[in-house]
């Protein structure tokens, strides 16, 4: 038995991805904060995929404690693919930001994905037919106006699973690291980032994807062997590629 774990799977992207693999026939293991989300997605895809298994695990993993004992708990799992889909945005000037929220935000976006995919690649660096695919954003490859710490937090999620990729091919293992990094995408996000309990995306954006659009370029990624996907934030295409970013050939950097 082996299984995709997709963090952040009550909404959005994540919800849309669950289906997704759901379609593909994989066993799921669907990981947020909203039990009673979880409960009806796992209900909606097993009405269409009943021979399959899902489980649900209600944690915030914006608390670093959970984070660990969520990885813990699921040590007796074969996980194929992991999917860090967890975060969230926060768009404000640097001066008027709320520190409690920005707080969270860097152990949600930051510290939780670093700590699952440092134990992830460790677990199954050499099993084959492996994936970790981690979100970013295309704010994460390119600053956005009021939005810097956001921006902050996914250039390093791209920065740093671009590198595991590296890392992985260096030493020929067989885990596959990915990033995908969306553009303005129909979600909850922009109520969130916004502090608004409504975002009309037809009056924000000219041009936007929706989760489910956004989910399945996600499984043109996992399905490539490129390491990026990314959406021009300009023009909406969505580019595959290897690497980025620009990087060292050695461990030594001199300053």
């Amino acid at each position: 038995m082996k299984y995709t774990v997709i963090t952040g799977a009550s909404s959005g992207i994540g919800l849309e991805t669950a289906k997704e693999f759901g379609n593909l026939g994989k066993n799921l293991i669907l990981v947020a904060r909203r039990e009673d989300r979880l409960d009806r997605l796992k209900e909606e895809i097993l009405s269409k995929h009943p021979t399959l298994e899902i489980l649900t695990k209600t944690v915030d993993l914006s608390q670093s404690k959970n984070v660990l004992a969520l990885y813990s708990s699921l040590k007796g799992y074969d996980i194929e693919t992991w999917i860090n889909n967890a975060g969230f945005g926060y768009y404000h000037s640097v001066a008027d930001q709320d520190l409690t929220k920005v707080s969270q935000m860097l152990h949600l976006n930051i510290e939780a994905l670093t700590l699952l995919s440092s134990l992830y690649v460790t677990d199954y660096k050499d099993k084959e037919n492996t994936q970790l695919i981690n979100i970013s954003s295309a704010g994460g490859y390119k600053n956005v106006a009021n939005a810097a710490t956001y921006c902050a937090t996914k250039f390093y999620v791209s920065a740093f699973t671009e590198a595991i990729a590296l890392e992985l091919q260096a030493k020929k293992a067989q885990l596959k690291a990915k990033v995908l990094a969306p553009a303005a995408t129909e979600t909850e996000f922009a109520q969130v980032a916004n502090g608004s309990k409504t975002y009309d995306y037809t009056k924000g954006f000219t041009t936007f994807h929706t989760a489910k659009e956004m989910a399945q370029l996600l499984i043109d990624l996992y399905q490539s062997q490129e390491v990026v996907g990314l959406v021009d934030r300009d023009t909406f295409e969505f580019n595959l590629s290897g690497p980025i970013f620009d990087h060292y050939q050695t461990g030594i950097i001199n300053l």
